[in-house]
């Protein structure tokens, strides 16, 4: 029997007891009407006289609390299901404005009313982020910076100070401790099954979230301030994201029938598979991604401990371990410093995917931003949760048995399966790098299409000579580009003419589809992208500085608007541009080249790293100073050529040790 056949559960003993078992053991029936006053607010005192504390040092003895709770829970759950919508409404709805997503409440209250057990699951993964959210603003009110986590937050003297600490108390019993049910992770992280979730605790929760907004309607006016939502966090350049072809019902209906038999798939996780896909039918987008990510991360799960030979790893830590998460399985080494097996199984294109979409900081960090309430539900883009539906539907394939061979090469299969095998990382700083790069180059193309006075106009101007340096400054381009033609794909650069701006743009568009590995990449390597990311910007302000200006100046020079020093101010600019450009287009090339070849430069022993840093230091403040000359507040075009050649000049030095070393390396 394969192994995610024999797993009954993902929760370890003790958790399985108090989130299952613990608030069921006091049988007593709890008169709702103690903790309900008659105009509907809730009685926080008599919530709070539920909350058990230790002697020893007062703190909350959670394992007491909950199983005293327990009766108000189901009290609380059963007064709902007596409620209609409407009922509910009118009584309740007004406390969860405070939340900025009141639908998503009222959607827990219907979801509450038929108890299926996927779908309070889900209702309280939707409420507890949201609540998260919420959280975080009312803590915007006393504090800055808002914790990251949820039982930092819920932990802060701010909160505490707001709504009172046994209020909080009472919140971190629920959520937010791993000592108390931290049904949040339980959940979030993948550990529990439909059936492990009591409906009972997501009504309390639901109910305490209006008691919340209770309590902070009356610190809001007591305190004269008025709560702010922080805007969401909105997936921009959704292109960017697009990895996958898009899925239809074939190919769903398909995955449906993977899910089914693939051994990714722990059995009794199935119905949040099932909702998954369903949900995406249903163009519920942000359901069908906030069921399939925890289901992605015990799959993973299963697989990591599988092959790290660590099977108690599969179930939830104890409150005194680390859970197993994204977060370790992603990583190069175990706790223990041994190597993750992981990435040799998954392979490193499914690997970059997950540090894409999950971890990698300028990429969608689907999981944390729905996880923290950061993203509004209802706008959530259909062109991520079909990439995160795709990826999944892969891995279904690639685990699963050899009969299901079919299936695994239908034909709307195999396109998925190609995108994921040849898939490279489009978040890491190296491939934003690339990208960077690539704008900069579009950048200076434009140049070339800059309207400009004609030459007999130029020559009407007294005293503006041939810049002198102008020879000098080409043959010192045309010198360094030469020793980095080794480095260059063949046919990329003319012999005649190395910085030819078409070449150029050939060269370093095949040069950035060069595979470079970014998986794990060492420290000094990431030190190095920071300073060529820092670089390429400059250079996009330099080009963008000069286009801005040359239009302006050449309109005021055909208004004829210009004064006289002006006048010979922009012929100096016109003259220093010819020569500016093929000046950025080698850097570009410069920070192309080294990207591609860091990595195996820097596992060499030859590799003088210091003397790397300070090659690149001087190049970076060469392009600082080039944007303040071309700023429109300074326009100091002579200097810039004079800064020019003296900065080309200690690049060719440099660089021709550098190279040396970089070959020897090579």
């Amino acid at each position: 029997m394969a192994l995610s056949d024999s797993v009954t559960t993902c929760l370890s003993q003790p958790v399985h007891y108090a989130i299952c078992k613990l608030g069921f053991e006091k049988k007593d029936t709890y008169d709702i009407n103690n903790i309900l006053s008659g105009n509907g607010e809730v009685c926080w005192q008599a919530v709070t006289e539920h909350v058990c504390y230790l002697e020893s040092d007062q703190s909350v003895d959670y394992i007491k609390s909950i199983r005293s709770l327990g009766p108000v829970c189901e009290s609380v759950n059963v007064h709902f299901k007596s409620l209609t919508k409407e009922q509910f409404i009118i009584q309740y709805a007004s406390w969860l404005h405070w939340t900025n997503c009141t639908e998503v409440f009222l959607e827990v209250f219907d979801v509450l009313q038929y108890t299926q057990t996927t779908e309070v699951a889900l209702g309280l993964m939707k409420l507890t982020s949201c609540l998260e959210r919420a959280l975080g603003d009312v803590y915007l009110l006393k504090g800055n910076d808002c914790p990251f986590l949820l039982r930092d937050l819920l932990a802060s003297k701010q909160l505490a100070v707001i709504f009172g600490q046994a209020v909080m108390n009472v919140l971190r019993i629920f959520i937010g401790s791993p000592y108390g049910l931290n049904l949040r992770n339980v959940l979030w992280h993948g550990f529990a099954s439909p059936q492990e979730i009591p409906a009972k605790y997501c009504a309390m929760l639901l109910f305490l979230t209006a008691g919340l907004g209770q309590l902070l309607q009356t610190y809001l006016l007591q305190n004269k301030c008025i709560l702010l939502h922080r805007p969401y966090v909105i997936f921009v350049s959704l292109e960017e994201l697009d990895v996958f072809p898009d899925l239809n019902n074939e190919t769903l209906s398909i995955a449906e029938e993977l899910v089914k038999l693939s051994s990714f798939v722990l059995k009794t996780m199935l119905p949040f598979w099932i909702a998954a896909l369903t949900a995406f039918k249903q163009s519920r987008y942000a359901d069908s991604v906030i069921l399939l990510l925890p289901q992605l991360e015990v799959g993973l799960r299963l697989l990591f401990t599988t092959t790290n030979k660590c099977p108690n790893r599969l179930l939830t830590a104890e409150s005194s371990a680390f859970y197993t998460t994204f977060d370790e399985m992603l990583a190069k080494h175990l706790d223990n410093n041994e190597v993750n097996q992981l990435p040799v199984v998954l392979e490193e294109p499914a690997m970059e995917f997950l540090w894409d979409f999950l971890n990698h900081q300028e990429g969608p960090r689907v999981r944390d931003r729905l996880s923290h309430g950061e993203i509004n539900l209802e706008a959530f883009p259909r062109e991520v949760a079909n990439q995160i539906v795709a990826f999944a539907i892969t891995l279904l394939c690639r685990f699963s048995d050899e009969n299901m061979f079919s299936l695994k090469e239908h034909t709307v299969i195999k396109p998925l399966m190609n995108c994921a095998s040849c898939y490279q990382s489009r978040f890491h700083p190296i491939s934003r790098l690339k990208k960077q790069v690539l704008e900069c180059m579009k950048s200076i193309h434009l140049w070339s299409g800059l309207p400009t006075v004609s030459e007999e106009q130029v020559q009407t101007i007294k005293g503006l000579e041939e810049n002198a340096e102008a020879s000098t400054l080409i043959l010192m381009i045309s010198e360094i580009t030469s020793q980095l033609v080794q480095y260059m794909p063949q046919n990329c650069c003319s012999s005649d003419d190395p910085i030819n701006s078409v070449l150029t743009e050939r060269l370093l568009t095949e040069l950035c589809d060069t595979r470079v590995c970014t998986l794990y990449s060492p420290r000094p390597v990431l030190e190095i992208v920071v300073i060529l990311r820092k670089i390429s910007t400059q250079c996009h302000q330099v080009s963008e500085q000069v286009i801005a200006g040359a239009e302006v100046r050449y309109t005021q020079w055909v208004n004829k608007t210009l004064r006289s020093r002006q006048r010979h101010n922009y012929l100096r600019m016109l003259n220093s541009i010819k020569f500016l450009s093929p000046v950025l287009r080698l850097i570009l090339i410069l920070i192309t080249v080294e990207v591609v070849s860091v990595h195996a430069v820097c596992k060499k022993n030859p590799f003088d790293y210091q003397q790397y840093l300070k090659f690149l230091k001087l190049i970076l403040q060469y392009t600082e100073n080039l944007v303040t000359y071309t700023s429109p507040e300074k326009n100091k075009w002579d200097e810039t050529m004079e800064l020019t050649n003296k900065a080309l000049i200690k690049i060719r030095k440099i660089s021709d040790r550098k190279l040396m070393l970089m070959h020897l390396a090579a």
